[in-house]
């Protein structure tokens, strides 16, 4: 099946970020690479439920807000995949082999910290035991795939961050967290998957 793609990561782009993207020149730009996983797995109660986290504060971009498990490549990580997988099983204790990568996914640019995100769809058969890595996770929050599906999870919201103020983001509301920026654009292509399956 063929991916949605910018278009669908677009959706979800602030203007601010949009206008941002279409005047980059990639050219003069040296990003570090990040591999991470959106991992659907059967919940106690037969749900399926999706991983996401929310992150420790930290003086950083991404402080505190919502993303998926994964991280930046390490030198012994053979390819970015391998780097998804590593990071997921760091940071929420859901062992590599365990989970079953089913699509490599559009990758995404991220201006504010410099990032070329490669993010993967995964599935697990059971239900993991997670544990939240105590350094870098404030809390694992399990996304029941009926509410991340439902047309109400789609909001908008105004938003400061550490490069605008006061700007109307288009977002989700996913178990009582606003989720935007990249994770949001990256939500917005594996909505549009699962929803032309």
């Amino acid at each position: 099946m063929a991916l949605p793609g910018e278009d669908a990561h677009r959706k979800l782009a602030p203007l601010i970020r949009i206008n941002e993207l279409n005047n980059l020149d990639m050219s003069k730009l040296t990003p570090s690479q990040a591999g991470v996983m959106a991992i659907f797995y059967p919940g106690e109660d037969k749900q399926t439920r999706l991983v996401l986290i929310l992150r420790k504060t930290y003086k950083g971009v991404h402080s505190n807000q919502v993303g998926f498990p994964g991280g930046r490549i390490e030198v012994e990580d053979k390819d970015l995949e391998e780097t998804a997988l590593r990071e997921t099983e760091e940071e929420v204790g859901i062992h590599r082999n365990d989970i079953e990568v089913l699509k490599k996914l559009t990758k995404l640019y991220i201006p504010p910290s410099n990032f070329w995100v490669q993010p993967y769809l995964g599935i697990l058969h059971k239900t993991p035991k997670m544990i939240p890595q105590e350094t870098e996770v404030e809390a694992i929050l399990e996304v029941k795939l009926s509410e991340f599906l439902n047309d109400q999870s789609m909001i908008t919201e105004n938003l400061s961050t550490y490069y605008a103020n006061n700007i109307e983001v288009p977002a989700y509301k996913l178990n009582g967290h606003v989720v935007w920026g990249a994770t949001g654009m990256m939500l917005s292509e594996i909505r549009e998957l699962l929803l032309k399956i």
